[in-house]
């Protein structure tokens, strides 16, 4: 007996949209369990923050502790991002990267580290700035250009046009 007419083939099967749907809701779960872990560990670096406040204080550590804490806070936001809009904002992704260098060279100190690392943070954090300067003329979205689906539809229309072109040389051959 014949299949059905509806069952799709395993490899449609697996790019169909229900599938796709299945695949960003188990994602989605993902992100929001990081949202919850990286929320936890920002209460707890929060109480040793406040704890590390108390005397004797410790200047480089309480200044360490807050630059981290800016950087979960940063984390937390670019999550919250990918949530919303299923994309990884730039701008917030070059922020982070930023104050994660500038922590390190303060709690280090720009004395303490050698003189060829210094110029190689000051070239990635040039490159860095620049991203952020570019960002402004790149579309926050890829809203009306899907590149994936453009590249799909040429593909298609290149087939369509190898089998219109292929469609005459089977019928001489028949008739011949």
């Amino acid at each position: 007996m014949d299949k059905p007419t509806s069952s799709l083939p395993w490899y449609r099967w697996l790019s169909s949209d229900h599938m796709i749907q299945a695949l960003e809701t188990v994602q989605d779960f993902i992100v929001i369990g990081l949202c919850v872990g990286l929320f936890s560990f920002m209460v707890m670096q929060l109480r040793e923050m406040v704890l590390s406040l108390l005397p004797p204080l410790d200047i480089p550590l309480v200044t360490s502790d807050i630059l981290f804490l800016l950087i979960l806070v940063e984390l937390f936001r670019l999550l919250i991002i990918y949530l919303k809009e299923h994309r990884v904002s730039i701008g917030v992704a070059v922020e982070v990267s930023i104050v994660s260098v500038l922590r390190e060279i303060i709690v280090r100190g720009v004395l303490e580290i050698p003189w060829i690392q210094v110029m190689a943070t000051c070239v990635f954090l040039l490159a860095l700035g620049a991203l952020l300067i570019i960002r402004v003329w790149l579309p926050p979205t890829f809203e009306g250009i899907d590149p994936e689906n453009f590249v799909s539809e040429r593909y298609r229309s290149r087939r369509a046009a190898d089998e219109q072109m292929a469609a005459p040389v089977v019928e001489t051959t028949l008739r011949n």
